[in-house]
């Protein structure tokens, strides 16, 4: 199936990845022929849904010499086996991504439409044994689909380790890594594509064991030395502020006064004293109450023998 792209290879109009639609990548040459699982009993687990045996299922756990038949604890093991894969190879394409945003992309690979999807191009519904009263409803749900293709993805791992389960699913994956990072770049404001090399240097480049190695992002700036500042180094004098007097189980007071005239009608200028224990430790001025109580805490710390840049 094809799908309309845009110029940044997102999909057009209300198939941009929102987690409630599927992330459908084009596959020139089709997606990575399935492993073929080796274990005959493990195989036909896999496919099995748990309405085909129609056990309880408010059992703790099982008898060991009758384990249940079904694919649910295949299900259960495949998508821990899944985030484990895709976690790793987030990391190594894009090296440099926080947990915050990483963890969005990944939510968007591994969520049900993207499961379903990749698990109907492969087929795997048409192979599910299940109750034939629910036949046409299970293999059309989406939920079943993505639980069979984690299904999958567990008895693979079972049957043949993580190895085998990378090597299938590192070339099927990354298509789909790379719309859904594209897409939270959008959802934060970014262009699609970062403006500077998403691989930095290697641990031992940056220890200068090798050749010194530059983010073009900051030309002056090796990845063993931090960004230049984009705040005042002060902004934290508050919060040490704060730190400090909690250590000493001593609460702060805030007295704001009359700024005289000082500012406008748009800009007032505030002035505060920060008192503890009845005693003024420091006062300070801004544009906002927040700038104020800084001054103020900086001049504090200089009394408590806090040394402040």
């Amino acid at each position: 199936m094809i799908v309309p792209t845009s110029a940044i290879g997102l999909p057009r109009g209300p198939s941009v990845p929102n987690g409630r639609v599927p992330i459908q990548p084009e596959f020139e040459d089709g997606l990575p022929p399935l492993p073929e699982i080796r274990s005959e009993a493990l195989r036909l687990q896999v496919f099995t849904h748990r309405s085909f045996y129609a056990r309880p299922t408010h059992v703790f756990e099982d008898m060991p010499d009758d384990p249940s038949p079904d694919n649910e604890s295949l299900e259960h093991l495949g998508d821990s086996v899944l985030s484990l894969v895709v976690t790793g190879l987030l990391r190594t394409v894009y090296p440099c991504l926080r947990v915050g945003p990483s963890t969005k992309i990944r939510a968007l690979v591994v969520g049900n439409p993207t499961l379903a999807w990749i698990s109907v191009q492969y087929r795997l519904p048409e192979r599910l044994r299940m109750h034939p009263a629910q036949a046409i409803t299970l293999q059309a749900s989406p939920n079943i689909q993505a639980d069979l293709f984690e299904s999958f993805v567990g008895g693979l791992y079972i049957d043949q380790g993580l190895e085998a389960v990378q090597a299938w699913l590192h070339p099927l994956i990354r298509p789909f890594l790379v719309i859904a990072y594209r897409s939270v770049r959008v959802q934060h404001g970014l262009p699609p594509e970062p403006p500077y090399s998403m691989h930095p240097p290697s641990y031992f480049e940056a220890a200068g064991t090798h050749r010194s190695t530059r983010i073009t992002a900051y030309p002056s700036q090796t990845w063993s030395t931090p960004p230049p500042p984009r705040m005042p180094a002060s902004i934290g004098h508050l919060s040490l502020f704060n730190q400090h007097m909690q250590q000493q189980c001593k609460s702060i007071e805030w007295v704001y006064s009359d700024s005289a005239g000082e500012g406008t009608r748009t800009t007032p200028i505030w002035v505060v004293r920060a008192m503890v224990d009845g005693e003024c430790l420091g006062r300070g001025r801004g544009s906002t109450k927040k700038a104020a109580r800084n001054e103020a805490a900086k001049e504090g710390l200089a009394k408590l023998g806090v040394p402040v840049p």
